[in-house]
């Protein structure tokens, strides 16, 4: 478990806006960071890591297998693989069916909250690709900057 990981979930959906959405003019985002039990902070860390993510797109409508997601997952080790889908399962978001059968078949599958977090995941890709272009262009100003002040210095 990551230090500071709180065993049991914590409700805390008033961020001192005075509504439950916590999102309005008084909005607060400080208040993630104080509010004592609450663990906004550490999901958003763990939803928002590229293997939590990847490993959701892929879960997407359909179940896989462990071996099957590990190969569709470039790059991650199955350490690494192993320790996102506890976790995620741990926060409700995957579901894991093992099959007794010689050897063991092992699934998994997104849970109703899983697909929930999957359509933001996907707004979030959507915003992405739409400004790509610009961010790109920032990115090439920003560089030029920091080597036009390097050089002058």
């Amino acid at each position: 478990m990551e230090e500071g990981t709180s065993k049991s979930p914590s409700h805390c959906a008033d961020t001192g806006t005075g509504t439950d959405t916590g999102v309005g003019p008084d909005y607060d985002i400080s208040q993630w960071d104080v509010r004592e039990g609450c663990e906004v902070r550490q999901i958003l860390d763990r939803v928002a890591d590229k293997w939590s993510l990847l490993a959701i797109a892929h879960l997407e409508r359909r179940t896989l297998r462990f071996s099957e997601l590990r190969r569709l997952i470039e790059g991650i080790s199955q350490r690494m693989l192993t320790v996102t889908l506890r976790q995620l399962e741990r926060d409700g978001l995957v579901r894991r069916t093992v099959y007794p059968v010689v050897p063991p078949r092992v699934e998994y599958e997104l849970t109703e909250l899983g697909a929930t977090l999957h359509t933001t995941i996907r707004s979030l890709v959507d915003w992405t690709e739409s400004h790509q272009q610009e961010i790109a262009k920032a990115r090439s100003e920003y560089d030029a900057r920091q080597s036009a002040e390097a050089s002058a210095s």
